[in-house]
């Protein structure tokens, strides 16, 4: 499935452009439907992003509702969280938008599909990553989640990197009106080449959706077909 791919000269600059698409994508969502339904997934590569987007003026806060895409699960407050870093990089009043996945319930199970019902039918924008083992969101590698399709909303079933994780399923990205690619560093440059050429052998490669754009830095893409 094509890929719109945006190249920028750094990271900054990518970071920035993916806030700015971010924030243009919620002012159309408002103009259209009044608010706008955004998920934003973890790690570190969209911490500038979204540090970016939480001081945009054309962002529109006050009609937002901010999902996650992923989290580990893990005691509140603990730094591996996303949320941690989420409400850390967010204002007060930004945070009222926040809709975090509750994974500290002892029915992980019943929670994400209680996090399911609460989900809007077609979420606005889906911001994913790309790990170097091609995972995105928490659709890693090897792990039954992969094959959930009729949830969209599911657990995986091991432990990943120490930390077993909420995630939304490849049901919901493929629902969304827009998914956006952030990927950064010379690390990904493998996985990046074969998202880009549709490698279905991993995760990321899976993502099916009619409307994707991918914001890379040279760094991510040299030797990956751009």
């Amino acid at each position: 499935m094509a890929i719109e791919t945006r190249v920028f000269p750094d990271a900054d600059a990518a970071s920035r452009a993916a806030a700015e698409l971010i924030a243009s994508a919620g002012a159309e969502a408002i103009e259209q439907r009044g608010e706008f339904d955004l998920a934003l997934s973890g790690g570190k590569t969209p911490w500038a992003m979204i540090g970016l987007l939480g001081e945009m003026e054309e962002m529109p806060w006050e009609f937002a509702h901010i999902y996650q895409v992923d989290e580990r699960v893990a005691p509140p407050g603990d730094e591996v969280r996303n949320l941690t870093h989420l409400v850390q990089m967010l204002s007060i009043d930004h945070q009222a938008s926040l809709r975090p996945m509750p994974v500290t319930s002892r029915d992980l199970e019943l929670s994400a599909a209680e996090y399911e019902v609460h989900l809007p039918e077609r979420l606005d924008l889906v911001h994913l990553g790309l790990g170097p083992d091609g995972h995105t969101a928490s659709l890693v590698p090897g792990d039954p989640v992969l094959e959930v399709d009729d949830r969209r909303v599911g657990m995986t079933w091991g432990s990943y990197e120490g930390h077993r994780r909420m995630t939304l399923t490849y049901p919901a990205l493929a629902t969304a009106r827009r998914i956006l690619w952030l990927v950064l560093g010379e690390k990904v440059r493998e996985p990046l080449a074969k998202l880009l050429g549709g490698d279905a052998s991993i995760p990321a490669g899976r993502v099916e959706n009619d409307e994707m754009v991918l914001i890379c830095d040279e760094a991510a893409i040299d030797g990956a077909g751009g």
